[in-house]
């Protein structure tokens, strides 16, 4: 996959606005509060602005940091970590490596093999179930795939509140 490019206004676009605060704006859910942090299905987690596969519930365990964590990436090269010295502290942030897309931080305070805990926002995720077949399972509250020509990466990469829903009657997208 190569880099995603996007200007501000691009990201606001296509993200809502808690996707852009989070992802784009370096923002930070409150504890406890994303869809993914008790989240106990198999399957994988892709990058919320750009599809990117990051991490794998095989990865995943029960932190009680009050974020969805993860020992290990999905692959090597899906993840990119910076220093982040922000709010006083030192810190190293995990970001989308396709992307730029902040997605959390990790510490060295993790369960064996790795030793890591990658602390990462439900925000900047979504999830594709291992259980099913491609599309209509993405996890998106009320969001069905109700137009039959439009494709996977379409739905990967458009939030759900900017997803057209099909008409069959009119034969026609409507907003």
């Amino acid at each position: 996959m190569s880099k995603v490019k996007k200007t501000e206004a691009e990201w606001k676009e296509i993200l809502t606005d808690e996707a852009f605060y989070i992802c784009r704006e370096k923002g930070t859910e409150r504890p406890f509060s994303g869809k993914y942090n008790s989240h106990k299905e198999k399957g994988t987690y892709t990058c919320v602005c750009c599809g990117a596969t990051l991490f794998s519930s095989d990865h995943k365990y029960e932190s009680s940091s009050g974020w969805p964590s993860f020992w290990s990436s999905a692959e090597e090269k899906a993840i990119n970590n910076l220093p982040d010295s922000s709010h006083g502290m030192r810190r190293t942030e995990v970001v989308c490596n396709y992307c730029d897309s902040h997605l959390g931080h990790v510490f060295e305070d993790g369960p064996k093999p790795s030793g890591l805990r990658y602390c990462i926002n439900s925000t900047s995720m979504l999830v594709q179930r291992q259980s099913s077949p491609s599309m209509h399972r993405l996890d998106w509250p009320n969001q069905r795939n109700t137009n039959p020509s439009m494709s996977f990466f379409h739905l990967l990469i458009t939030p759900p509140h900017k997803v057209k829903a099909f008409s069959p009657q009119a034969q026609s997208c409507t907003s």
